[in-house]
């Protein structure tokens, strides 16, 4: 009985600050802005995308509320076409710079250097940077909104995160982890006013940084061999003393990260490990996670068939209040709640063995993305 309250008190306690997070702390840039009068390039890196950046390409084209909008494409090494692909969408926008990119050097992994290759390719007036990925398609006013928030925020980078797009059950499974993980576990308030560097989150998928506090830091020559580059980009920031926020950006973008199950297990398999950092950080973690959110309906199952009802209907309660902070953040982010929260346990799962496989792949140096080794 013990062990089952002490469950309940301690999904309670987490539920209640994504509540809080999610109602009070996360910020949501308006869809409608003032237009921006600074000049905002929007940079955006690919590497073998013919097949899903046309949808990116032609939002990018409709963007609104930036006269001085400039967009500039890097075709980073592509085998399948993609710079053909952006010359036949974009044809001659006197807005776009398509750029041949170079291989990543001793040191560098190849979202980084592609980045950087943009980044520093970019001169005054800019005043403004836009990281977006080609699985990203951002809303007429995205941009505008996107540096309006910035500024509001007074902040070097702004992470406003997209609506996660959800088609299979792997995705309702997996992808809505994401924000949940952040707006459960992450004192939002206090990331913001705090200038210690482990109080960090970004997403790279849609990223906005003023372009002086960007280089201050070191832009992503300072996170060169970092697998999360995006988290670590944020943390230069702080080391810099810069600040950061993060957004619901799910009236902004829509995202659709991967487009079946091998590529979503190989996309999470090649980073896990660095979000936890250490196998026994990632041990204490998993177990904590494993035992407030995917035991309760086992214990309440056990705990129903061996006759003591009063465990069981604790344990049911601890797992429905975790379902509750699961639906929170789903609608907080955009995301689907219902059904796909009743299998929080299972979701919960699935992250633990992805991280395994993280953790083993890398110990046998078979990690890679995109045909580049990582990690």
């Amino acid at each position: 009985m013990t062990g089952a309250l002490v469950l309940l008190l301690g999904v309670t306690l987490l539920t209640t600050h994504t509540l809080v997070n999610a109602g009070r702390w996360l910020r949501r840039p308006t869809d409608r802005p003032a237009a921006v009068t600074e000049t905002v390039a929007v940079l955006l890196p690919l590497r073998d995308e013919a097949d899903r950046v046309t949808p990116c390409l032609r939002a990018l084209l409709a963007q609104r509320g930036v006269p001085g909008l400039r967009v500039v494409v890097l075709d980073d090494g592509s085998t399948d076409g993609t710079a053909e692909v952006v010359r036949a969408v974009v044809a001659d926008d006197p807005r776009v710079t398509l750029r041949t990119g170079v291989n990543p050097p001793p040191g560098w992994l190849g979202k980084p250097h592609a980045c950087w290759q943009l980044a520093t390719g970019v001169e005054e007036p800019v005043t403004a940077l836009v990281f977006v990925d080609a699985d990203v398609v951002l809303d007429p006013y995205a941009v505008a909104a996107a540096v309006t928030e910035l500024r509001a925020a007074g902040a070097t980078l702004l992470s406003p995160y997209p609506r996660i797009v959800v088609r299979t059950a792997a995705d309702r499974l997996v992808q809505p982890l994401l924000q949940w993980l952040w707006l459960t576990f992450l004192p939002l308030r206090a990331m913001e006013r705090s200038s210690r560097p482990s109080l960090a989150a970004a997403g790279g998928q849609f990223l906005v940084v003023d372009r002086a506090g960007y280089l201050r830091a070191g832009g992503h020559a300072a996170v060169a061999d970092r697998v999360l580059e995006d988290i670590e980009l944020a943390r230069a920031v702080k080391r810099a003393g810069g600040r950061i926020a993060l957004a619901d950006g799910s009236r902004l973008a829509s995202c659709r990260m991967y487009e079946d199950w091998p590529q979503l297990r190989d996309g999470y398999t090649k980073s896990l490990w660095a979000s936890f950092g250490h196998p026994i950080s990632a041990a204490v973690v998993l177990a904590l996670l494993l035992a407030l959110y995917t035991a309760p309906p086992l214990v309440a199952v056990v705990a129903l068939v061996a006759g003591a009802p009063v465990v069981a209907g604790v344990a049911g309660v601890a797992y429905l209040v975790g379902v509750v902070g699961r639906v929170v953040s789903a609608r907080a982010t955009g995301g689907r709640a219902w059904p796909d929260a009743l299998g929080h346990p299972v979701s919960v799962a699935v992250l633990g063995w992805l991280t395994l496989r993280s953790y083993h792949l890398r110990k046998r140096r078979r990690l890679s993305w995109r045909g580049r080794p990582v990690g």
